[in-house]
C-alpha cells in the first residue's frame, strides 16, 4: 500500500487521539493547578475549580447541603446522649487536674491551706454535679446550634481553605464520569474523524484539517459532558432506557458523597470548634459559662471560711472566672479523638446518604454539574483550541502543508 494510503488512513486515528487527549487536558486544567501559575492576570492558568473556590463552596452549600438537611437534624443524627456521655467520661479522669489548676491560679492562698479532705470533697462533688451539667449543656446546644454556629460560614470557610478537599468532592464523586469524558473523546474523535477523512479525500483544501481539528476538539467536550447530564430523567428508546451518566449512578455516588463529607467537612469536631472559636463564639462561651455556674457558686461557698482566713473572699472571684475560662479551654478536647468523631460521622453519612439517593434528578444534578456549568464554556473552546492546533500539526507534518 502507497504511503500517501497510510497518511489517509491516519486520519481518523489522529482525529482519536486528538478527543482523547483534548479531554484529557480539559478535565485536568478544571481542577489543577491549584495555585495560580505564570504571570497575572492573564498570562498563566490555575485550575477551574480552585480559581473560584469561594463562589463553588457557596454553590455546594446552597444547592446540596441545605437541600439535605439542617445544622441541628445533622447534630441530632450524631446522638447527643452518647456525646454527652463520651465527654463525662473522657473528662471524668482530668477533673481533679483540673479542679487543682483553676483553684491554685484563680486563688493559691486558700487552695494552698486547704486540708487535703476537703480538697477530696471538692473533687467528689464536682464529679458527681458534671454529668449532670453536662447533659443540660449538650441539651442547650442541641436546641441552639443553628444560633451558635454559622453552618455556611464554618461549610464556605473550610471548602475555600482546602482547594484540595474541594476538588475532591466533585473528582471523587464523579469519578466515572470523567473517565467517560475522556474515553470518550477517543471514540467519538475517531467518528468524526471518518467525516474528516471522506472530506479531505474530496477536497484538499488546506483548511480542512485545522477546522475539523477544532471542531473534535470542541464538540467531543460538549457532547461527553451533554451524556452525563442528558437526559434528565430515564427515557425509553426502542429496548434501551436512557438517562444522564451521572443520574444513572445516583445510589452510589449518594455513598460516596455522603462518606466524604461526613469524615472531612461536617464533622462533629469541625462543628464544636466553629462553636468556640468562629464568629459566634460569645454566645456558646456564655453559655458554658451560665451552665458550669452552679458548681462555681458551690465549691465557693464551700471555701468561703478559708477564704476569710486567707485572703479576703474577693480572693474567690479568680476562682469563679478560672472556672469559666477553664471549662471554655478544654470544652474542645473530647473531640480531638478520631475514632469517636468518625463514629459520630457515619451517623450523619446515614442520614445524608439517604436523603441524597432519594432527590430528584434536577437536584441531584447540582453535586456534580456546578464543576462543568461554571465554565463550560471554557472547556469547550480549550478543546477546540487545543484540536486546532493538532489539526495544523497534523497539516505540515504528515500532508507537508496540504494544497
Amino acid at each position: 500500500m502507497s504511503a500517501e494510503f497510510w497518511k489517509h488512513a491516519s486520519i481518523p486515528f489522529v482525529a482519536g487521539l486528538v478527543g482523547w487527549g483534548t479531554n484529557w487536558v480539559a478535565i485536568r486544567l478544571t481542577f489543577l493547578p491549584l495555585k495560580f501559575v505564570g504571570l497575572r492576570p492573564y498570562l498563566g492558568w490555575q485550575g477551574i475549580i480552585p480559581s473560584k473556590a469561594a463562589k463553588m463552596a457557596r454553590i455546594f452549600v446552597e444547592k446540596t447541603m441545605f437541600r439535605l438537611g439542617t445544622l441541628q437534624e445533622l447534630f441530632q443524627s450524631m446522638e447527643p446522649e452518647t456525646i454527652t456521655a463520651h465527654v463525662s467520661e473522657l473528662l471524668d479522669g482530668r477533673l481533679e487536674s483540673y479542679t487543682d489548676e483553676v483553684m491554685f491560679y484563680g486563688s493559691p492562698g486558700v487552695w494552698k491551706m486547704t486540708p487535703r479532705a476537703i480538697k477530696e470533697s471538692v473533687y467528689a462533688r464536682v464529679r458527681e454535679r458534671m454529668p449532670q451539667l453536662l447533659d443540660g449543656l449538650v441539651r442547650e446546644i442541641t436546641e441552639k446550634i443553628e444560633e451558635l454556629v454559622d453552618f455556611k460560614e464554618m461549610l464556605v470557610d473550610t471548602l475555600e481553605a482546602d482547594r484540595n478537599l474541594l476538588n475532591r468532592l466533585f473528582l471523587e464523586s464523579g469519578a466515572a464520569e470523567f473517565r467517560f469524558i475522556v474515553r470518550s473523546g477517543l471514540y467519538f474523535g475517531f467518528l468524526f474523524g471518518l467525516v474528516q477523512l471522506t472530506v479531505w479525500s474530496l477536497w484538499k483544501s488546506w483548511w480542512v484539517l485545522p477546522f475539523f481539528g477544532l471542531l473534535v476538539g470542541a464538540v467531543t467536550n460538549w457532547v461527553a459532558i451533554s451524556i452525563i447530564f442528558r437526559p434528565l430523567h430515564p427515557r425509553r428508546v426502542g429496548p434501551w432506557t436512557l438517562q444522564g451518566l451521572f443520574l444513572k449512578r445516583q445510589q452510589e455516588v449518594s455513598a460516596i458523597w455522603s462518606r466524604l463529607v461526613t469524615s472531612e467537612i461536617v464533622t462533629l469536631q469541625r462543628i464544636v470548634y466553629t462553636m468556640i472559636y468562629g464568629s459566634r463564639a460569645e454566645q456558646a462561651h456564655a453559655m458554658i459559662r451560665r451552665h458550669i455556674q452552679p458548681i462555681v457558686d458551690e465549691i465557693t461557698q464551700s471555701m468561703a471560711p478559708l477564704a476569710d482566713i486567707a485572703v479576703g473572699r474577693e480572693s474567690l472571684d479568680g476562682i469563679r472566672r478560672n472556672v469559666g475560662d477553664k471549662a471554655v479551654e478544654v470544652s474542645t478536647e473530647p473531640f480531638d479523638h478520631w475514632p469517636f468523631n468518625r463514629e459520630r460521622g457515619q451517623l450523619a453519612e446515614k442520614m445524608l446518604g439517604q436523603r441524597m439517593a432519594e432527590l430528584p434528578p434536577s437536584e441531584f444534578q447540582d453535586l456534580l454539574r456546578p464543576c462543568f456549568q461554571e465554565d463550560e464554556i471554557k472547556l469547550i473552546v480549550l478543546g477546540g483550541v487545543l484540536g486546532l492546533l493538532a489539526g495544523i500539526a497534523q497539516l505540515f507534518l504528515v500532508f507537508g502543508g496540504g494544497e
